[in-house]
């Protein structure tokens, strides 16, 4: 049995499979340049690269820039793979690399938008626990056009809510259940409510529904400029006094 096997080691009957070190022997020079190729084509797969990871999420992030500027200008009607590979300056095979479909695009460019709405809102509020009327007013203030950056991120979920009405599998993923703007917005209230800073008789989450949906309309209004930024200011001012009327720890 010894001498069949080297024989046949020997003949290139059963050479050694690929992989770490050299096979003992090759039948000719010609099998052993097709080995060599056959080892240099198909590599073994190495463990992805903290700069590799890197590149990826500045590409990805790319794309969805590209995905919200389409989006803010004319609508996610327009932003077909083709014309999101265009104004990201990509080719149509890379946007399709790193997003299997369009509703994936869609769905990963959203949750990037309020990542990075979260984090600018973040850095932006002053978290005052002696002020929680002007804390409440800084929230509802990121619901506003107030700058160039707010303005593109409502025109861009405005974009997203249209599409959602004829879109079920994306409005599962645009219209949350938990409602975390509303939750916010009624914690605060509820915070100074229990610290005796509000109006007796309130209910949070009533007030938190009107705050937040009348404060978006109004931001949708602002614009169509077809009202002012001051004129929306006065109009939360209004409805955040009644809120706070006896505040005894309002600053004067």
């Amino acid at each position: 049995m010894a001498t069949s096997a080297r024989w046949a080691a020997s003949v290139g009957a059963a050479p050694a499979p690929a992989g770490r070190g050299r096979p003992a022997r090759y039948c000719s020079r010609s099998c052993q340049a097709k080995a060599y190729r056959r080892r240099r084509q198909t590599p073994a797969p190495a463990a992805e690269r903290p700069a590799a990871t890197g590149t990826r999420m500045r590409k990805r992030r790319q794309i969805a820039e590209a995905l919200w500027r389409i989006a803010a200008e004319r609508g996610l009607h327009a932003a077909s793979l083709r014309e999101v590979a265009a104004e990201a300056g990509v080719s149509l095979r890379t946007v399709q690399y790193h997003f299997e479909s369009k509703h994936q695009l869609l769905v990963a460019a959203l949750h990037m938008l309020h990542e990075e709405n979260e984090r600018i809102a973040r850095s932006r509020i002053d978290h005052d626990p002696a002020d929680p009327r002007a804390l409440l007013r800084a929230v509802l203030e990121e619901f506003l056009p107030v700058d160039d950056q707010r303005a593109t991120a409502l025109r861009v979920f405005a974009a997203y809510y249209a599409r959602s009405l004829t879109d079920p599998a994306l409005a599962e993923v645009f219209l949350s259940g938990d409602q975390p703007l509303e939750r916010l917005v009624a914690d605060l209230i509820a915070a100074a409510q229990a610290s005796g800073r509000t109006a007796p008789g309130l209910d949070p989450w009533r007030e938190a529904d009107l705050l937040v949906s009348g404060t978006v309309g109004l931001g949708g209004d602002v614009l169509h400029q077809r009202r002012t930024l001051e004129d929306v200011r006065r109009t939360l001012d209004y409805h955040l006094d009644k809120i706070f009327a006896g505040d005894r720890g309002a600053q004067p």
